[in-house]
């Protein structure tokens, strides 16, 4: 796998769908016979894994077992090892580089690493393997496997805390090795670290796995369950380590919101805390996830964090994928209470997911919310349990078959081998949602918009000639108030527009554009199936969470304490309650976006460090509430584009560790289309008050170009229900199915703007064709800014305002070509 952008190629782009199952013993048992089953469901799955092009290079295939006391005992036995009791030891499966020197030069830091942190290194045993029939390109970058035995100290009682111990090692060890010591194609990596369990995987098919690894035949190898991977990597590089399962779990899906939920996780790391690890451990955790990896390893990644600081696994779980809570008004109070509460602590990792997941103690699957990938499973009556993509994996005698199902959109299935039982999701999540007080939580400290007193302090309506301004500085069109925000003002809907369209890029227009047409919004492809926004309405959702995130790694009734907003969109009354918003320990602070209009270079760049700057001082301040306004322009000031400063002010942030402290909330002027709607929201806005989309529709009312017969009111109310509608519709072509998710997510492919720009102000996003720069921005906004300021007159030609829409909207005729503006010019006549 190559690890940086080459080209076109973007490692970003690193998806999977795949085949998984396992195979388990309700009580416990553990058998030679279980881990074969697993091997037997892996091969029966060839078709759901895939191959390059040599059909003996598979993307990756792999198994997941309980650690083998009695076999590892014995091959311990022969080195003149004598292995402590079941418990009191943790085996990792490392994968080291071919190149001797390299491989030592990790050993040697790993060995260091652990004698650090107190850990006593029993043993290392290379993991014999069958390369016979494997292909040249799995061979040419194939690791030397190697099992590590680590003592668990003598102070710590719990196996639960020698596993946290582990896990320190293994990120410390692996930060350290990475960062210091030269890598070769085949790399350092640790594929599993525990008490309770190890991975056998490679970049190998599905066939290969039980003759590559001899030791998954030998018969005193027992595991009371196996959980069995084979990788199909969606357009994207294969490579041993992603192969799967990880240390946690087995993915089949796609994450579509990866880039979103690291930017999230990256805010927040900073100021994680957690009684189960010091200061000093955490910060040798740091980062949780690491560059070069797929979506699924991140999200393995995450859910290890998240148990090992205190959490089930279940409990995790649910956090991290859950089910439809917001619409659902038949859920029961308790278990909508909890969705809530921790949707105020993170967003859903969205995306179309069956997973597999176990933590040694308990086994179990979930599935996405929307259902999009099938899990089926079988019990018998010798107490087996087998869950797979599919019926028949395994051959079952159907006289032992003691019950079939499959799992339900949102649905959890677990086995607890503790416990020897099955656990419905129904009682998993009845005893979960009850561990604390959520709803009483919920109803002490949330925010409800509507309950806040009026607002201490309101801007008065723009008048027409303030408002024909604004439009000409913001770059409205003719064609955008009477085909795009009439028809949404009018009908609730955004106009018909035409599927297929040969719009010229943005970077290639002569005249000034609007900074959103440089974005082009992504789409789901291959296996990741689009979402009918429509009839699935109830599996999606607009909520959103306006605050300080809290502490991820904790419950803290105060993390409950922020605004809930049903959509994202503010009319200027809601936003003007926020803005006025005191409760004791939630303010809200407004920046003013604007930058001297003295056509100077670097003037745009310096009102972007500033409003960083302020942006900073107000998080340390204690303000709980950002509000990034345009409105402050004037002769000498002009607008900085909204998605140009909110992506400044949300990056900034991340990198200060402080964009979980606050909600940013856009009061802006350039926002009109639902695309510019999705481009901020995607780029971190948290909500949007269009205050002059909504003061034109007022104006056009009162001047008569509505013709409708419904009040301003309800023409507005009109215009935010058809972005609520459109944005949606732009959720569910990639997949999405909630506002949560989407915010920050970045899923827009950036042509024609400098790169030094794109990793400074819109880090992470997609960007294989360059362009402008800030100074060229600032250009083609004080072309708009001089157009609308100016008091000389200049020589038109044609209507100044051209826009992008051909075609009469009220007769619903389908939108042709989409033009570059033919804009004034700006010298004088």
């Amino acid at each position: 796998m190559i690890e940086k952008q080459v080209g076109l190629y973007d490692p970003s782009f690193e998806h999977d769908a795949c085949g998984i199952g396992f195979v388990a013993h309700i009580r416990g048992k553990k058998s030679h016979q279980h881990v074969s089953d697993a091997l037997t469901v892996l091969e029966n799955m060839e078709h759901r894994g895939a191959c390059g092009c040599e059909v003996n290079t598979g993307d990756g295939a792999g198994i997941m077992i309980q650690i083998p006391h009695e076999f590892f005992y014995a091959e311990a036995l022969k080195s003149g090892v004598m292995l402590p009791a079941v418990g009191k030891y943790g085996v990792g499966v490392i994968f080291f580089p071919k190149n001797v020197t390299l491989r030592e030069a990790c050993r040697d830091t790993f060995n260091r690493t652990a004698e650090q942190l107190g850990m006593e290194i029993l043993w290392y045993r290379r993991v014999p393997v069958n390369t016979e029939g494997i292909g040249e390109t799995a061979l040419s970058v194939e690791p030397e496997m190697e099992q590590v035995f680590i003592k668990c100290p003598d102070h710590i009682n719990d196996q639960t805390d020698f596993d946290r111990k582990l896990f320190v090692l293994r990120n410390y060890a692996s930060h350290l090795i990475n960062n210091t010591v030269k890598q070769d194609a085949v790399g350092f990596y640790v594929a599993s670290m525990s008490s309770r369990v190890l991975v056998y995987k490679g970049q190998l098919t599905s066939h290969q796995v039980r003759e590559y690894f001899p030791d998954l035949s030998q018969k005193t190898l027992t595991s009371a369950f196996g959980l069995v991977h084979s990788r199909f990597a969606t357009n994207t590089f294969p490579s041993w380590k992603l192969a799967q399962p990880f240390r946690f779990i087995a993915h089949n899906g796609e994450i579509n919101t990866l880039q979103g939920n690291l930017n999230w996780l990256r805010s927040s790391e900073k100021g994680f805390t957690s009684p189960y690890f010091t200061h000093e451990e955490m910060e040798m955790l740091l980062p949780i996830v690491t560059s070069g990896q797929s979506d699924s390893a991140c999200l393995d990644n995450m859910i290890e964090l998240l148990t090992y600081t205190g959490r089930s696994l279940p409990h995790v779980m649910m956090m991290l994928i859950p089910e439809a809570w917001d619409e659902n008004n038949e859920m029961d109070a308790a278990k909508k209470a909890f969705y809530e509460y921790h949707a105020c602590l993170m967003e859903p990792w969205d995306g179309p997911a069956s997973i597999s997941f176990t933590d040694g103690k308990m086994i179990g699957a979930t599935l996405d919310r929307n259902g999009l990938r099938p899990s089926r499973y079988t019990v018998t009556t010798d107490d087996r349990v087998i869950m797979s993509s599919e019926s028949g994996a395994l051959p079952v005698d159907p006289a032992i078959i003691k019950e079939r199902g499959r799992l339900q959109p949102g649905k959890m299935f677990v086995v607890d081998m503790e416990q020897e039982r099955i656990i419905s999701d129904e009682e998993l999540k009845n005893e979960i949602c009850n561990l604390k007080p959520y709803g009483d939580w919920l109803n002490k400290y949330k925010i409800r918009l509507e309950e806040l007193p009026e607002p201490r302090v309101m801007f008065t309506h723009l008048e027409q000639d303030q408002i024909f301004k604004y439009q000409k500085v913001f770059g409205y069109s003719s064609e955008d108030l009477d085909s795009i925000i009439s028809a949404m003002a009018v009908g609730g809907k955004e106009p018909i527009g035409s599927m297929g369209t040969d719009t010229p890029l943005a970077v290639l227009s002569d005249q000034p554009q609007h900074l959103s047409y440089y974005f082009k919004q992504l789409f789901a492809q291959v296996t990741n199936p689009p979402i009918d926004p429509i009839r699935e309405r109830l599996v999606m959702s607009l909520a959103t969470f306006v605050g300080n995130n809290g502490n991820l790694l904790s419950e803290d009734p105060l993390s409950a304490h922020t605004v809930a907003l049903k959509h994202p969109i503010l009319s200027n009354h809601e936003l003007e309650k926020i803005r006025s918003i005191d409760t004791g320990i939630f303010q809200a602070k407004t920046l003013q976006c604007y930058f001297m209009a003295d056509g100077k270079p670097g003037s745009l760049k310096r009102a972007l460090e500033r409003i960083c700057r302020y942006a900073v001082d107000a998080v340390e301040d204690g303000f709980e509430v950002l509000i990034l306004s345009d409105r402050a322009i004037d002769s000498d000031h002009a607008p900085i584009p909204s998605l140009l400063a909110t992506a400044a002010v949300h990056h900034h942030l991340i990198r200060k560790g402080y964009r979980g402290k606050v909600g940013i909330v856009v009061e802006a002027g350039d926002v009109w289309e639902v695309h510019h709607f999705a481009c901020l929201l995607g780029f971190g806005a948290t909500a949007i008050n269009p205050y002059l989309a909504l003061s034109t529709i007022r104006d056009m009312k009162l001047s008569g170009k509505l013709e409708s017969e419904l009040d301003a009111d309800v023409l507005k109310k009109n215009y935010i229900k058809a972005v609520k509608e459109g944005l949606l519709k732009v959720f569910s072509k990639m997949g999405i199915s909630t506002l949560q998710s989407y915010q920050g997510a970045q899923i827009f492919e950036i042509i024609g703007i400098n790169r030094s720009v794109v990793d400074q102000f819109f880090t992470g996003a997609v960007s294989r064709i360059e362009g402008m720069g800030l100074d060229e921005i600032a250009r083609e906004t004080l072309a708009k800014h001089y157009f609308a300021f100016s008091k000389k007159k200049y020589h038109m030609t044609g209507c100044p305002w051209v826009g992008y829409i051909s075609g009469n909207a009220k007769a619903n005729s389908i939108c042709s070509i989409r033009k570059p503006f033919t804009f004034c010019s700006t010298v004088p006549a």
